[in-house]
This record gives C-alpha cells, structure tokens and sequence, in this order.
C-alpha cells in the first residue's frame, strides 16, 4: 500500500470532531520485511526501539534515522528501560533469555536466562528495582533483581501471560487464553487476585489510567473491557477494531488507543472513569498491530510490512 493511499481516511462518530482525530503524519521504510512485536519509546533520550525478530533497532526521535541496534535477541518480543539504572531489557522468546544493555550507548551487557519459556512481555518496576518477563509457553513469570541481574523468583499462573502494567506496589497482566486479568503483589511477588473478564475472548493489549485506577484491556472479539483496578469488577465495553494487541492510554487526553490488526487504530474517549464514547476508527495498514506513543509530541508510532518494506507509519495532529 503506498503511502498516498495510507494518508488516512477516517470513520469519524460524534466522538469526536475530525480534526481532533490523529491522521498520517510519514512512513519511514527500514528494509527488509521482518518478524516484530512490541515497540517501545525511550522518552529520556528520544530513541524508538524495534522488536525485530533477532535483533532491536533503534532509531532517533523525531527524525527517524537509525540510532544503532541491540544484535543477538532471538526471537525478541519485548523491551523495557530502567531509567534510574540507565538500563535497557530485551524479552528473547526464542532464546529464553534476557538481554541487558546500556541505554546511553547501547551496549550489551550481560545475557540472563529466564525461568520459562518464550518471555514475551516485559516490566520494570522502578520502586522494587524488579524487572518481570511473562513468559507465554511455560504459564509463569521470571522476577529479576535489576541491580545484580539475577533470577530471584518464578511465579505460577493458569495460562498464557500477555501485555502487564504497573501501578502502587501491584502488576496487572492479562491471560490470554483464559480471558482473564491476574495481579500481582509486588513486595511478595505472589499471585493473589484473579479476575475474570467477561465479554472479552483472548485479550492481548492492556493500559491503565492511574489517575482513576481503570485497566483497559483489548480483546480478539473486537470489544475493549474496562476494570476497576482496586476491585477487579467490569465497569465498561467498548467495540473496537479487529486483531488487536496494543493499547495506550493517554491521560492529558483521556484517550485510549487500540492497534488493530486488520488496519485500524480505534480512538476511544473517556468521558468519566466508567464511561466512555463509542470508538473512531483510523485507518491505517493491514498488520499495524502493536505501537507506541511519544507522550509529549503524542505521536503514534505503527510497524507494519507496506510495499514489502519494514515499515514504520506515524500518526499524530498536523
């Protein structure tokens, strides 16, 4: 699809107006097509990172000229930065293991072997110093002490861990072939809450309004269930888009974002903590499934294979 085509035509609802809708800003062609996951956004240092099958890219923002590259991350899904450590973590799915980098120079490190199989998302958790890999083919999840880089914990769940976030000493996970959010306590590192998430078939993406203690998670049924982070209760659906598997949540515009698959990005407002309007749908190309927003330019960023390019598509207000 070329990039004139993907300059975006919108389904606009009485959501919103369609200049308050994002639209297509530039495509950055970075080679050949490749495997790729979650993307992730350095805001310190203005860098974007590339899951990319066996290796991260990294690129400057707001240029888009390529920064560098972490090698040798088979099978990478993920990748998290511990600031206060100026250290970066890669999930390596194939490889069962981590990779540890330094976020100024982009170094390697240290290689760490998980405590599962295929680590696929991944969290740091600043306050703990902790670092989380949920690993999607052994149901359980690896605790990593981010100052010695050693395995200090496993903890068991019922089914295959997806996307997680963080917030006041809990992590919140979505399980996706159990249709349901699990949480854990952080200071134990124990599972010690389980809920289900009706309406909802094999949720993937997952964000969290802090503000308001809201989870959103994004489901394959093309519904986003909303949860009460300090009950587990559901409190709202939204129709969304299909084959989704990112969600971002942008508190200054009480927006929630789903990355859709089948080439839509669904654009919900929040209108209080338990309501929100129906979703406009933004097109954007078939298999732009994952993304990341800069949180001060509010930029999107999408991967997705476009005239059998790798290909990164930005949105945002012009």
């Amino acid at each position: 699809m070329s990039a004139i085509i993907l300059s975006a035509t919108l389904t606009v609802t009485t959501a919103f107006a369609t200049n308050d809708m994002p639209s297509w800003i530039q495509n950055w062609s970075l080679g050949a097509p490749s495997h790729w996951d979650y993307i992730d956004i350095d805001a310190l240092r203005h860098r974007l990172f590339l899951s990319r099958g066996d290796h991260v890219q990294v690129l400057d923002l707001p240029s888009g000229k390529i920064a560098g590259e972490i090698p040798n991350t088979n099978g990478v899904h993920g990748i998290a930065f511990a600031q206060d450590l100026k250290l970066g973590f890669t999930s390596n799915g194939k490889a069962n293991t981590v990779t540890v980098f330094d976020l100024d120079t982009l170094t390697v490190k240290q290689e760490i072997k998980v405590s599962g199989a295929n680590p696929d998302a991944i969290l740091y958790d600043q306050q703990s110093h902790q670092l989380y890999t949920f690993n999607g083919k052994s149901a359980n999840i690896t605790v990593i002490d981010a100052n010695s880089l050693q395995v200090v914990a496993t903890i068991a769940t019922t089914g295959k861990p997806e996307f997680a976030v963080n917030n006041a000493g809990k992590i919140f996970f979505n399980v996706e072939d159990k249709a349901e959010l699990h949480v854990i306590d952080i200071a134990s590192n124990k599972l010690i809450a389980k809920w289900p998430l009706p309406h909802c078939e094999e949720p993937t993406g997952l964000a969290i309004d802090v503000k308001n203690a809201r989870l959103f998670s994004v489901c394959q049924n093309n519904t986003m269930v909303v949860t009460d982070a300090s009950t587990g209760k559901q409190v709202a659906t939204v129709a969304i888009g299909g084959h989704p598997d990112a969600a971002v949540y942008d508190a200054d515009q009480r927006t929630i974002y789903s990355s859709n698959g089948e080439g839509s990005l669904s654009v919900i407002q929040q209108i209080d903590a338990n309501h929100y309007a129906p979703a406009t749908n933004v097109n954007t190309s078939k298999g732009a499934r994952t993304m990341a927003m800069d949180t001060i330019s509010k930029i999107i960023y999408l991967p997705a294979i476009i005239d059998k390019q790798f290909t990164v598509m930005s949105y945002g207000k012009k």
